[in-house]
């Protein structure tokens, strides 16, 4: 469907998902997949650590397009603040997914040499989590002159709110998934649980939600 005017003779415009969307959808629904009790009881430990590791790493591919490939330049002097908040907010996203990566791999690792630890499955941890609420603040930011980013697109309200919604729930998630020293239960398994859902909910409508203008020839 055209979504925009025509550019030029024979040329017009549509809508087409963000490059690095793919990365954090597809990574969002293996965590919403490894988070899931019936699908944990039915496969174990083990294969539920590789769920997530696989989803941290898609969130990195998704979060290195973001920051790299896309048209993001890093800030400079003359820099504007809006571009300035952007390139920031993806780089400190980045940080969080390879801190999400060093977590879910130790799950892994933990996972096959004592499956049946309490603890032992990943859920989002404090670091990882505390840069995504980071990166949620200074997208908000970016978002709140998204007129003068370099692609007005980069950021929307909804994609912004939906990310900063699913930081949230990974924030009380990490928290659910604190086990004191000498201890045998989660702090609240419910918050593990379902904060790492709706967090990956959130995270993955944000996601395909994200779109960017594309122009294509038009046929007659």
């Amino acid at each position: 469907m055209v979504a925009g005017d025509v550019r030029g003779p024979g040329v017009g415009t549509v809508r087409r998902l963000r490059r690095e969307a793919w990365g954090f959808a597809a990574g969002s629904l293996c965590f919403v997949l490894g988070a899931l009790p019936a699908y944990a009881d039915r496969v174990g430990a083990v294969v539920v650590a590789v769920t997530f590791v696989v989803g941290a790493v898609l969130f990195t591919a998704g979060a290195v397009l973001q920051l790299g490939l896309t048209g993001r330049r890093p800030p400079w002097h003359g820099t504007a603040p809006a571009d300035r908040w952007d390139w920031w907010a993806a780089a400190v996203q980045l940080a969080g997914t390879l801190l999400f990566n060093l977590s879910t791999t130790a799950a892994l690792v933990a996972a096959v040499h004592r499956p049946d630890l309490v603890g032992v499955g990943w859920r989002p941890d404090a670091y990882g989590s505390a840069a995504f609420l980071v990166s949620s603040g200074l997208a908000l930011a970016a978002t709140r002159d998204r007129g003068h980013l370099w692609d007005t697109d980069a950021r929307t309200w909804h994609g912004t709110w939906l990310n900063a919604l699913g930081s949230v729930a990974f924030g009380f998630s990490a928290v659910g998934a604190y086990v004191a020293p000498g201890g045998d239960t989660l702090l609240s398994p419910a918050w593990s649980t379902y904060g790492t859902i709706l967090g990956a909910v959130c995270f993955f409508a944000a996601a395909v939600l994200s779109r960017r203008t594309v122009a294509v020839p038009v046929t007659a």
